[in-house]
């Protein structure tokens, strides 16, 4: 078991070259949104907002796209890049499996979730670790360098709550085309921004803020592809986890080639969004009550 918190996260930073490889392209630095033109107009309210977004997301069909991904990182002071297959599997609103053959290994990255638990399995020569968890135990964003969550949020659904849960933790300004939905907490501490293009109201970034104000995760959205009619997922997914200054940042960008609906049976359901069995890595680390902790 680890000894405290500190190791921990220093073990969790030094496998964030690994783990982001599932979401991404950047060029070194966070980017700027690309404001697209015409500039059209924004909803009036954060409720508003809201609710078109809430409508998008009872369009979201189960799907299973494959493509390729791009991994950016540094290590001992050297820019290192990796291409790879990516698969992906979503039945919404919380089952996700993603899959990435890193190394020859087809599952040599793995992240999962369904409604009870999610998980993160990385089998690399760097990296041989397991983490998993309860939805109600974690933080929002679990410590992890590519959440779950993340992930179905950038594939729509989004998590926003539902309609009666109101907008009162949540405000709108505009930035250029965009429409920016703050949320913040009960006690005002900002902890996610969504930019909405307002032409067509699709997402084209979020961004996720730690308890200091800074942004921890940010996920670009862009070119987006028609699945079913009124639900369109994004082909080019960009996220980035600053760490630190500009040589630690890690990105990923992940390409859709082919984006398809599907019909899941139960016996695919199950094999696909149950959790696999934490064996053969060298750590596996589960989290209690929003604390990462080594089991032996």
């Amino acid at each position: 078991m680890y000894e405290n918190w500190e190791l921990a996260s220093k073990m969790l930073g030094k496998l964030a070259c690994c783990t982001v490889a599932l979401v991404l392209t950047l060029s070194g630095c966070a980017t700027q949104i690309q404001k697209p033109k015409p500039v059209c107009p924004g909803k009036a309210s954060a409720a508003e907002a809201l609710s078109a977004l809430r409508l998008q997301c009872q369009k979201v069909s189960p799907l299973r796209a494959s493509g390729t991904c791009l991994l950016t990182y540094y290590t001992e002071g050297k820019q290192r890049r990796e291409n790879f297959p990516v698969r992906v599997w979503l039945n919404p609103p919380n089952e996700i499996y993603m899959q990435g053959d890193v190394a020859f290994d087809p599952r040599g990255i793995v992240v999962g979730s369904n409604e009870e638990e999610f998980w993160l399995a990385i089998r690399l020569k760097e990296v041989s670790s397991y983490w998993w968890g309860r939805w109600e135990e974690a933080s929002y964003l679990d410590e992890l360098v590519i959440s779950p969550r993340v992930v179905l949020e950038a594939l729509g659904v989004a998590a926003i709550g539902s309609e009666k849960e109101g907008a009162e933790n949540w405000s709108l300004s505009q930035e250029g085309a965009f429409d920016v939905l703050t949320e913040s907490t009960d006690e005002g501490r900002i902890v996610k921004r969504i930019y909405v293009f307002c032409c067509d109201y699709l997402i084209h970034r979020i961004e996720y803020l730690g308890p200091d104000g800074e942004v921890i995760v940010a996920a670009e959205l862009d070119k987006y592809r028609q699945v079913v009619e009124g639900f369109s997922v994004p082909s080019t997914i960009q996220i980035v986890r600053p760490d630190g200054n500009a040589e630690d940042l890690t990105s990923i960008t992940v390409t859709l080639r082919s984006v398809k609906p599907v019909r899941f049976t139960e016996q695919q359901r199950s094999r696909l969004f149950t959790r696999p069995p934490a064996q053969g890595f060298e750590h596996v680390l589960i989290n209690v009550g929003g604390t990462w902790v080594e089991q032996q």
